[in-house]
């Protein structure tokens, strides 16, 4: 382990939730978890995070924002640095993640254009004084989202 006492760049756990937007707890809480092992502590007692570290947080950070779950973050973490072998089963879990990943960009685009075309048909019923809500309008937006979506997404009222 590193002697932070000789780390000049370790910095705090409050700096780190400054510069990650990571709360203080859940970084408590990511150790506890053992989600970041080997969070030095300085003379002082209180945590010190050398710039190693903090990539490790980050790390673990992207990894649960796009919904890797805890068991395998943690499974990633302990899978190195020796043998060699475990290396192979770091290298599984982040193609396996990125997979999701690709697949998740690929719902939210599809949503963000069906949350699109809603606005459009709203923004044009609102513009010919229609209310959202009346059902007469309601055919309007079904006409504008027909005409911006293939026949199988017009079928699909929202």
């Amino acid at each position: 382990m590193v002697d932070v006492t000789d780390e000049p760049d370790a910095i705090g756990i409050r700096e780190v939730s400054e510069r990650t937007g990571i709360s203080v707890d859940t970084l408590r809480w990511y150790e506890k978890e053992g989600l970041l092992v080997g969070v030095e502590r300085g003379p002082d007692g209180r945590r010190r995070y050398t710039p190693m570290m903090l990539r490790w947080v980050r790390t673990v950070q992207a990894l649960r924002r796009t919904g890797m779950p805890v068991s395998e973050v943690r499974e990633f973490i302990h899978a190195g640095p020796e043998p060699m072998e475990k290396h192979e089963r770091r290298l599984e879990l982040l193609e396996k993640q990125s997979t999701a990943i690709d697949e998740q960009l690929a719902q939210l685009q599809e949503d963000r254009a069906v949350i699109r075309a809603k606005l459009v048909s709203y923004q044009a019923m609102v513009a010919s004084g229609l209310d959202c809500e009346d059902p007469e309008s309601d055919q309007m937006a079904d006409e504008v989202f027909a005409e911006r979506f293939p026949v199988e997404m017009a079928d699909h009222h929202l």
